[in-house]
């Protein structure tokens, strides 16, 4: 069922446009169309994101890329449905989940016991819950850790617990706001690999705020770079190499080195304003 965020709805509105729209998200896990998003400011209002449009196709990887205060993170929060876009639509196929940068546990339950949180909140029956969070930790290779507290737990392995909690809403969309970015390069990088089989294995569309190039092109099949506040899409890039990649790989490096240099033209640009 799609769910749309919308500033406004015409009253206007014919039904044949509406069946329009609905057989478009139907063929999309999102779609923003000409999304823009201000703030309030002390003398006047801020733009922050400016006529934004994509399409996430059902099975995509798409990575969004740019300078920090860009607007990633609010164009996610966004398709989140934590905020209303000040003009456009966004319509998703369901409700998405959302994993942010920090894991977001509750310190006080086990391992498993945060992930039959969601399972509740989802409705799933109180005999199923444990048999699901198991199976789930079990996908994110964290078998026998059911029982284990936070603390007892590494960076990497907390973040491994928040993603099969965000599994456990059954989404078909996830929304990942640079999530691991606060780990080391060994553990990011064992992650990077955890993700990528996750993602095949279970066919979820995956939107990425990130603002490592590498990783970018390391995870996706796509990379949408957003330009200097206010954010524009500012071009995109399809990449055509065959999971699993290294971010050592030559042709990750390649691709990286043209993106950093449009990143950089952004930035400067910016500057100059």
């Amino acid at each position: 069922m799609a769910t749309t965020t919308t500033l406004a709805t015409a009253a206007s509105a014919t039904e044949a446009a509406a069946g329009a729209e609905a057989a478009g998200t139907a063929a999309c896990a999102a779609r923003l169309a000409h999304v823009s998003k201000s703030f309030a400011g002390p003398a006047a209002s801020q733009l922050v994101l400016d006529d934004i449009s994509l399409d996430l196709a059902p099975g995509e990887f798409v990575t969004l890329l740019g300078a920090s205060g860009c607007g990633k993170s609010t164009l996610l929060n966004l398709v989140a449905g934590l905020d209303e876009p000040s003009a456009g639509t966004i319509a998703t196929d369901g409700r998405p989940a959302l994993m942010f940068q920090e894991h977001a546990l509750f310190p006080w339950l086990t391992a498993g016991k945060n992930i039959e949180l969601a399972l509740k909140l989802r409705g799933v029956a109180k005999n199923e819950r444990r048999d699901k969070a198991e199976e789930l930790l079990e996908l994110v290779r964290l078998k026998g850790a059911y029982g284990k507290r936070v603390h007892e737990l590494s960076g990497g392995m907390r973040q491994r617990v928040a993603l099969a909690r965000a599994l456990a809403q059954e989404s078909n969309l996830l929304l990942m706001d640079e999530p691991f970015a606060a780990l080391d390069a060994i553990t990011r990088d064992v992650l990077h690999d955890e993700l990528t089989r996750i993602w095949a294995e279970t066919g979820l569309s995956v939107l990425f705020v990130t603002h490592n190039v590498r990783e970018a092109v390391r995870l996706a099949g796509r990379v949408v770079l957003l330009s200097s506040r206010p954010g524009r899409i500012a071009r995109q890039w399809t990449v055509d190499m065959p999971q699993p990649r290294r971010i050592e790989d030559i042709a990750v490096a390649e691709l990286s080195a043209e993106i950093t240099e449009e990143l950089r033209g952004e930035i400067r640009r910016h500057g100059r304003h």
